[in-house]
């Protein structure tokens, strides 16, 4: 039986602990448990968003080439983020690791709670679309129906997020 290949966009982001080798474990463990990474963002300094008193993240974003379905993708990247110490304290709270799906190839996925594709915010967050508009500029957001570098480029959010490598 073939399986359908689908290109995901995940976000991964640290803000604790040595923050870019925790960032390369997760993406080891991703082409391990998702599939084959084809492509990998430069890393970005964040400040933090939502709860601020903490401290500022390294975010990347990744495209991978995977066989799973969008559940199956969300179990693996929430059984990484267990395996390499993250705890949910709190709501946007500082974290070892974050792996979000942000998109799924085309795909609009609504599954309350648990799994919503596009992620809902993603249009609205500087430091999802920065990272994202360097590797999968000409993407189309499938709700939208607009590229990553054009919502970038009327993005409101005024976020600190600096390329740093």
């Amino acid at each position: 039986m073939h399986l359908e290949t689908k290109t995901v966009y995940l976000l991964l982001g640290s803000n604790l602990g040595d923050r870019r080798a925790m960032i390369d474990n997760a993406l080891g463990r991703i082409g391990k448990l998702v599939g084959q990474i084809t492509a990998i963002s430069s890393f970005y300094e964040t400040a933090a968003w939502g709860v601020e008193d903490q401290p500022s993240f390294l975010n990347i974003a990744a495209g991978v080439e995977t066989t799973l379905s969008a559940h199956e993708v969300l179990s693996n990247t929430l059984k990484i983020e267990e395996e390499l110490g993250r705890v949910r304290a709190e709501h946007w709270g500082a974290r070892l690791i974050d792996i979000d799906i942000i998109l799924y190839g085309e795909d609009i996925i609504t599954d309350g709670e648990r799994l919503q594709i596009p992620h809902p915010r993603m249009q609205d967050r500087k430091f999802v679309l920065a990272p994202l508009a360097e590797i999968a500029g000409q993407v189309v957001h499938p709700l939208l129906k607009q590229n990553i570098s054009t919502l970038l480029s009327v993005l409101k959010d005024n976020l600190v997020v600096v390329k740093i490598s």
